[in-house]
């Protein structure tokens, strides 16, 4: 698919070719939506048939299926949009950040009335958002005022309906995707996108919002003040994973970026090098659960982490933005 979207890219006029979004549109998603989506319906398949056959805790094979399906979220994450909002899947995925603590408070309510919800797919979706998905797994596998709360036969079963929950909305997500594939990359009367310059603001957007929730709450949340550094407040920290979920997160953006701007060389270059520098800047912290935020040297690096971020939202707002014509009223956090 993406060679017949390259091919198509030759074949244009010199002149059309900054207004044809479709070869555009057809490669991402061709080449990042729909492979991402698949991988991660992959992996949730074997966190679930995992947890049917082990479903202890420290079970290395159980923790390496989360850590796998978890990897694969996280690379789909900025693209909340069409089959991931329906029925707040995205949510019952990834209820994060969680300010109030109602993950907690939602898996210790059911295991203390040993809620029978569990034993049925259907019936675990209408429980609360805050007790399913990666987040409530972490703590039951991670946590250890989960490891005695409870009867064991009874953490297992709740361990397997998270897990199958996960799965269940991982394949719904990449099953809507096979009919909205079509409306992304042929706007009309029958896409909720009415022409391919609407579509590519949807594309834009994920990429903008995924650099901001990076930087401003992967990042920001931990990073507290200077004077009141929270680092109990990092994204999957039981499980080691918040400095990785900024690395997925920029590599996968990263690719995002240059489908994007594929036809301009100069722009694609300037987020190219800007990625570069963000990625370096994350895999040599060498600080997993972003601890290193409470001491002043660690946050001198982080710091430098997210302003390097913040340079890749400068070149995406100030040149690619308008170069695509998205408007300059555009705000990605309100959807306008």
């Amino acid at each position: 698919m993406r060679i017949l979207a390259i091919a198509l890219v030759l074949t244009l006029p010199v002149s059309a070719l900054a207004q044809d979004r479709g070869p555009i549109l057809t490669d991402v998603v061709a080449g990042h939506i729909l492979p991402g989506f698949a991988a991660l319906s992959d992996t949730s398949s074997v966190l679930a048939q995992t947890a049917q056959s082990n479903c202890a805790a420290t079970s290395p094979e159980l923790r390496a299926a989360y850590h796998a399906a978890f990897d694969d979220w996280i690379t789909v994450s900025h693209l909340r949009f069409g089959p991931s909002e329906v029925d707040d899947r995205a949510f019952a995925l990834a209820f994060w950040p969680d300010t109030k603590g109602f993950t907690p408070k939602a898996l210790s309510t059911l295991i203390a009335a040993e809620d029978t919800a569990v034993e049925s797919p259907e019936a675990y979706a209408e429980t609360s958002v805050a007790g399913r998905g990666f987040f409530a797994l972490e703590q039951m596998l991670y946590d250890p005022r989960f490891a005695e709360q409870g009867s064991a036969p009874y953490r297992c079963t709740l361990i397997q309906a998270i897990a199958k929950d996960i799965d269940r909305n991982a394949r719904a997500i990449d099953r809507g995707w096979e009919n909205y594939a079509a409306a992304l990359t042929r706007p009309g009367d029958n896409s909720p996108y009415r022409s391919d310059d609407e579509a590519m603001q949807e594309l834009y957007k994920a990429l903008i919002t995924g650099l901001e929730f990076t930087s401003d709450t992967r990042l920001g949340r931990p990073m507290g003040t200077y004077d009141r550094p929270r680092p109990n407040r990092a994204e999957a920290r039981r499980s080691g994973r918040s400095l990785r979920h900024v690395e997925l997160s920029l590599i996968a953006l990263r690719d995002l970026a240059a489908r994007l701007s594929v036809d301009h060389p100069e722009i694609a270059t300037n987020l190219d090098h800007a990625f570069d520098k963000a990625i370096a800047r994350a895999q040599s912290l060498d600080d997993p659960a972003l601890a290193g935020v409470s001491t002043p040297q660690g946050r001198l690096r982080v710091e430098a982490l997210q302003q390097a971020i913040n340079d890749i939202r400068a070149i995406a707002a100030t040149e690619l933005g308008p170069t695509l014509g998205i408007s300059a009223g555009f705000n990605s956090l309100d959807g306008d």
